[in-house]
Formats: C-alpha cells, sequence, structure tokens
C-alpha cells in the first residue's frame, strides 16, 4: 500500500546469552530499522525446543533476552517485542503450512543436516519441520523483508516457495518475503578459532553482552591472532587480526585503514586490550540497563503482553484469511 512502510520480521532464539556478534550482526540494525520500517520482533522460544532445554532456564533466558532488547533500544512504542509462543497463530500456521511443504524440501536443509549431527540422540519430527514454524513466523505477518545471515537464507527461500505454492493453489495470500543483509551488520567470528563464526555454543571464543568488564578483557587477552606482530586487515591470510579489527571498528565507529594506522608497530598486546576496552564501553550501558529492567519483572510482563496482543491482532487477520481458504468453518 502506498505511503505504508515496508515490514520487517526477525527473532533470536534464547537458547543462550545473546551475544557480541549478535549485537553488531543483527541488533545494532534492529535498532536502526525500527526509524523506516514497520518492525516485528520476537523471542522465538518454540523453536528453542528442538534441542532440549531445562524449563526453568528457558523461562529466565526468554526474561533476559526481553530485558537485553530493550537495553538496546528497541522501543515498544516503535516496534512489536513479543515472545513465540504466547501467539498461537504461529503453531496453527505452521500445521497448515506443513501440509504445503515437500519432505524433500525439508530433507535438503543445510542446518538440519547439521544439528542432525550435533544432537544424534535427538533428531525429533520439531527438527525436521521447523523450518515449516520459521515460514509461519514470517507469513503471518505478510513480512516483506527477513534481516538474515548466511546460514538462514536457505530457510527465506523456502518460505517462498511454500508462500508462492499455496498462492498458487488459493489466489493472492502471502507477501512473498526477502531475504535482508542490513548494512549496519557485521560478521564476527569466534576469538578462539576465528574460521568459526562467533557461537554460545563456544563460551571462551564469545563475548556475551552480560559479561563483566574483567572476563571481557580477558577473553580478548587470549584472544587467537598469528605468528606475526602487523596490525593488518587480512581475513585469508590473518583472520583473527581481521576478526579483531572488525569488531573494533564496530564498537568504535572507526574505519578500518584508520584502525591499522592506529596500532601500527604496536604489537598485538596493545591491539588486544585496546579492542578489549573499547567492548567493555559498548557494552557497560547494555549491560546496566538490563540488570535494572530484570529488577522490573511486572514491568517486563506487560511489555511481553502488550507485544503479544498487538502480534496477535495481525496474526488473527492472516490466520483467519488461511483458513476460510483451505475450507475450515468459521469459528
Amino acid at each position: 500500500m502506498e505511503g505504508q512502510k515496508p515490514k520487517i520480521f526477525s527473532g533470536i532464539q534464547p537458547s543462550g546469552e545473546l551475544t557480541l556478534g549478535s549485537y553488531m550482526g543483527a541488533l545494532r540494525s534492529w535498532k536502526a530499522l525500527q526509524d523506516d520500517y514497520d518492525c516485528v520482533y520476537c523471542i522465538v522460544d518454540m523453536h528453542t525446543i528442538t534441542v532440549r532445554q531445562k524449563p526453568a532456564e528457558l523461562r529466565r533466558r526468554a526474561m533476559e533476552q526481553l530485558a537485553q532488547y530493550l537495553a538496546i533500544g528497541l522501543d515498544p512504542e516503535r516496534c512489536i517485542l513479543f515472545i513465540q509462543s504466547h501467539v498461537p497463530q504461529h503453531a496453527e500456521l505452521a500445521w497448515i503450512l506443513g501440509c504445503y511443504t515437500q519432505f524433500g524440501e525439508l530433507g535438503r536443509m543445510t542446518q538440519f543436516k547439521q544439528k542432525s549431527q550435533q544432537h544424534a540422540e535427538n533428531i525429533t519430527a520439531g527438527l525436521f519441520t521447523y523450518p515449516v514454524l520459521m515460514a509461519a513466523d514470517i507469513l503471518l505477518y505478510q513480512a516483506d523483508l527477513v534481516p538474515v545471515g548466511a546460514d538462514q537464507k536457505q530457510h527465506v527461500e523456502l518460505c517462498r516457495d511454500i508462500a508462492q505454492r499455496f498462492n498458487g493453489i488459493y489466489g493472492d495470500t502471502f507477501t512473498l518475503p526477502e531475504p535482508f543483509i542490513p548494512k549496519l551488520g557485521a560478521r564476527i567470528m569466534s576469538l578462539s578459532n576465528p574460521e568459526n563464526k562467533m557461537s554460545k555454543s563456544e563460551p571462551e571464543g564469545c563475548v556475551f553482552l552480560m559479561d563483566r568488564p574483567e572476563d571481557i578483557r580477558r577473553k580478548f587477552k587470549r584472544a587467537v591472532t598469528d605468528s606475526e606482530t602487523e596490525v593488518r586487515f587480512d581475513p585469508a591470510g590473518k583472520p583473527g587480526v581481521s576478526n579483531l579489527l572488525t569488531i573494533y571498528c564496530s564498537a568504535t565507529g572507526k574505519e578500518i585503514p584508520e584502525a591499522e594506522a592506529e596500532f601500527a608497530g604496536q604489537g598485538y598486546g596493545a591491539f588486544k586490550a585496546a579492542v578489549g576496552d573499547a567492548v567493555v564501553e559498548l557494552l557497560a550501558p547494555i549491560r546496566q540497563e538490563a540488570s535494572r529492567l530484570l529488577g522490573d519483572k511486572a514491568y517486563l510482563e506487560g511489555i511481553y503482553r502488550r507485544g503479544a496482543e498487538a502480534a496477535q491482532c495481525q496474526a488473527r487477520k492472516t490466520l483467519s484469511k488461511v483458513q476460510r481458504k483451505v475450507g475450515f468453518l468459521p469459528r
């Protein structure tokens, strides 16, 4: 519709603490997108249980993640913030869309193959079908754009295939979403293994938003570099140093050549200490604000309840249209 802002949907699993990688790669962009887009942001707890979770920890992490969303600047007056399991239309639409998804399509999903190897003792139907739930997440809100990394692009493509198939049978029903790579995003790699993306499954190579300053500095002090001493951006030849430069520039707003010049001739010790200090300074206000918010449980509950109401308002419209088209009697 002319004059209407494009809609964005995105969500992160509360399967662990939020990381510096997720902040620099996604969450900081989410904050910036609020001004120009109609944003729907979710804590996708239903996806999390494809791998066995401890219930009390899952509840705690969902609440902590909401507090951190708010602490980084997501504004519930400018975007919808909610918890996935509080909007039952996600599960309802996922069942319907699963009936329009081919078995072979799901079998080709790269993440299913990887997670099946990682969790060989617990390969569930949910692990196999969760791309359908992801499609429901996106299509419920008629999202135009989905911020994704390279590892999730395949899921957006499947979402489009499912939507096109449904639209082809029943007429125009779903907006076809496009993958969206925000300009602000930076790809942050592990401090201990810079060939791999920073991941909460590798705690020593990962900085968490709620880490204490002394822990952040210790992790950067131990960060893997190389046998040289030159601070130079060369992702192929010097992945560790290049990753630290990316983090430093993302934290300070400086350009790579400026940072290279700043640390010329200083060696890695001073460089790693400066990167650690920059990250401590960047994360300190987020950590403080999130801690403050976690002390006000009633406020956080009010945020997620209002968010779920706003999300349901949109989700019900899409689900009702889908149910009518497939032939279900009205409720």
